[in-house]
């Protein structure tokens, strides 16, 4: 299919980057005792690298909902802007728009941005085939880290930085759109705001609330014809 002969070079460096980052992810799942099965379960019902990362503690964790909600929202909310500067695209893509939205990722989200279908090129095949290849490479690539994380003893100590590093690289690439360098700064602000009232143990989610609000009376750079 043309579709898929065009869509499937585009994604070849997200298959380099998700491999390295799935199989870690795997491995560390491994290692809390956290099989293949369930490694599967959240790659493929979640498919949001991030969260993933960030929800492996709470797993082990007492079942804390809300705290797991407002983290959830703040490492994802900017999908919510990806979705509205895409509007216009995925309104074109008929039946397949429904597996597009859900499977928004970052990667996807730029491929969708910077490329364009041929003119003989249906644009609803064109972005499912890219949503959907994207997907699976993450699926995969996790189910493949966790299977080797069982069979081969790894020392994992560290191996957990690699969510500092994926947040560090949204920020950086926060940062370089000027027009959304004032959400990062509204952003880390009320985190040290939060840090400082009510201390290390306690600020996360007083910072998520903060944030939310502070961002709910922000102008949606969306609306502007920003893409974050």
């Amino acid at each position: 299919m043309k579709a898929l002969k065009t869509a499937f070079p585009l994604t070849l460096p997200v298959l380099a980057g998700f491999f390295i980052l799935g199989t870690a992810y795997g491995v560390l799942m491994s290692s809390v005792g956290l099989g293949v099965g369930w490694t599967f379960l959240n790659s493929f019902l979640v498919f949001a690298g991030s969260i993933q990362y960030a929800a492996i503690p709470l797993f082990l964790a007492p079942f804390n909902p809300i705290y797991a909600f407002f983290l959830t929202i703040m490492v994802n909310a900017r999908h919510i802007f990806y979705g509205l500067s895409m509007l216009d695209k995925v309104n074109e893509t008929g039946g397949f728009k429904p597996y597009i939205i859900f499977g928004l990722c970052d990667e996807s989200f730029s491929i969708h941005s910077v490329h364009e279908p041929p003119g003989d090129v249906d644009r609803g095949l064109f972005m499912f085939f890219i949503t959907f290849l994207n997907r699976w490479y993450w699926i995969l690539s996790c189910i493949f880290g966790a299977v080797l994380g069982k069979m081969i003893p790894f020392a994992v100590q560290g191996l957990e930085f690699s969510l500092t590093a994926l947040f560090v690289v949204i920020f950086l690439n926060q940062w370089e759109v000027k027009e959304a360098r004032m959400s990062s700064i509204l952003g880390i602000g009320c985190s040290l705001l939060s840090l400082l009232v009510f201390g290390a143990s306690n600020f996360l989610i007083p910072a998520m609330i903060l944030i939310l609000a502070v961002f709910a009376f922000t102008p949606n750079p969306a609306r502007k014809g920003v893409q974050p």
